[in-house]
């Protein structure tokens, strides 16, 4: 990659507040259209405006930094991982959804546990942003707790903070950990939790359990990245946006910012979108590709003994070389059968755009390069690649890179969704001894009694 006449980095101070009014118009436009599954929900409704609230969005710092060019198209950076106690732009959801809790226990007198199923980020996020809660005045740890349930593939992708170092707060607000064969079962697990046992937390404890894994709750915190696109960067009339997804939460979120801002009277989005997957769950670019989320439709691979990989050269949009044909690159991204395939199929059929699979393999083969083009944005990858913890970065620049190479990405003005990235070194884990080992639903309701009730056993 060529680094001439790149532009200086931005940075973009708490655009969780800069962006309020149109945050709280959101809000309100989902709820209006929301339909009642019957769970309780938080209103859509944040606290007032007040230095509390603006200390506690505080990390939500976005920069945008230019990373040169490569075969003729321009790279930026959309680096949404500027919170050192998450990395990750989970940050942005978990700090809104929370403060949604914080106004719902301020107007009821409540006590309210979130409850969020993760394949770790989001349960790191969601955390974080209750501590910084009780750190800021905004809610006390009796008034507000979370309680998160994760597949055991996750346990070394879950941060410490002060919710597992401190015994009181680590009673009230348990990480469980599911060892069943699907990831993403857990899921299962969290909805069954407050569908079956909702009421009765709420009987015996005064205890509101909020299942809070719902696009909405995460789309509106991503349309601020629209809005930073046209506060900050140039005009483009065909400017594709890349992500590492699971289930596209992010760009279906630019999507609705982008939409505002034409009923604002700023021109219809010309946003094109590109999803970046693994092979384990590449169900979005299936989908888009070919209908279907049927794993029928990966090529053929054949072992190649003399390097010890699986190679196919019919598809482009699939790994030409792996190390295995289900590999788990980074089990953030264990979601099946997305929901918001059929939304996101739409836009990048109406307005442009693609996806591509990357394997490990050819992560390593760009690791290298990838570490000297991310300096200037401050993001340090580790010197081996075995210490990063967090793929998502390197995986959408790594799809990017291919889809270049390979003709699937015409567009010249490219911005990467920098969702998430961190090492060993950024944080510590979650002691094993601290988690508690779920297999039902009625194991999970066990966990959250005994959190309400301050139990240590």
């Amino acid at each position: 990659m060529r680094h001439a006449d790149v532009e200086p980095s931005i940075t973009v101070e708490n655009p969780l507040v800069r962006y309020d009014e149109p945050i709280r118009a959101a809000l309100q436009e989902l709820s209006r259209k929301s339909r009642s599954s019957g769970r309780f929900e938080a209103g859509h409704v944040l606290p007032a405006p007040g230095e509390d609230l603006t200390r506690f969005f505080a990390a939500s710092d976005i920069a945008i930094t230019d990373l040169g060019e490569y075969a003729g198209h321009r790279l930026r950076l959309l680096d949404l991982m500027r919170n050192e106690r998450t990395r990750t732009t989970k940050t942005f959801a978990s700090r809104l959804i929370v403060a949604r809790a914080v106004e719902h226990i301020r107007r009821t007198g409540e006590r309210m546990m979130i409850v969020s199923p993760s394949s770790g980020n989001k349960a790191t996020a969601l955390r974080d942003a209750v501590s910084a809660a009780h750190e800021t005045g905004l809610a006390t740890p009796e008034e507000l707790a979370i309680l998160v349930v994760v597949p055991t593939a996750s346990r070394a992708k879950l941060w410490s903070s002060p919710l597992a170092s401190d015994v009181q707060a680590r009673v009230r607000n348990p990480v469980a950990v599911y060892h069943g064969a699907r990831r993403d079962e857990v899921k299962t697990l969290a909805a069954g939790l407050v569908d079956g046992f909702g009421t009765e937390m709420y009987r015996r404890f005064g205890v509101r359990l909020w299942y809070t894994l719902d696009l909405d709750n995460y789309r509106v915190a991503d349309i601020v990245r629209a809005f930073v696109e046209q506060d900050y960067l140039p005009p483009a009339k065909e400017r594709l946006h890349a992500h590492a997804v699971s289930s596209a939460f992010g760009l279906l979120g630019h999507a609705l910012g982008a939409r505002r801002l034409a009923e604002e009277g700023h021109g219809e989005s010309t946003a094109r979108y590109f999803l970046v997957q693994h092979l384990d769950t590449p169900d979005m670019v299936l989908s888009l590709y070919f209908g279907s989320t049927s794993r029928r439709s990966l090529p053929t691979y054949t072992l190649d003994h003399a390097n010890g990989f699986y190679r196919q050269d019919t598809d482009p949009r699939f790994p030409l070389t792996t190390f295995a044909l289900d590999e788990i690159l980074d089990s953030t991204f264990y979601t099946r059968q997305p929901a918001t395939s059929a939304e996101m199929n739409a836009l990048i059929r109406s307005q442009g755009g693609g996806g591509i699979v990357v394997s490990r393999h050819e992560c390593l083969q760009r690791y290298s390069a990838l570490r000297e083009v991310l300096q200037p944005a401050g993001c340090i990858l580790p010197t081996v690649p075995d210490d990063l913890r967090e793929w998502s970065l390197v995986m959408a620049l790594t799809g990017v890179l291919n889809g270049i190479d390979r003709g699937l990405v015409s567009e010249t003005d490219i911005l990467v969704h920098g969702s998430g990235s961190y090492q060993v070194t950024d944080f510590t884990p979650v002691p094993d001894a601290h988690l508690k080992t779920v297999e039902s639903i009625e194991d999970l309701a066990k966990v959250a009694a005994d959190a309400a009730e301050g139990k240590s056993v």
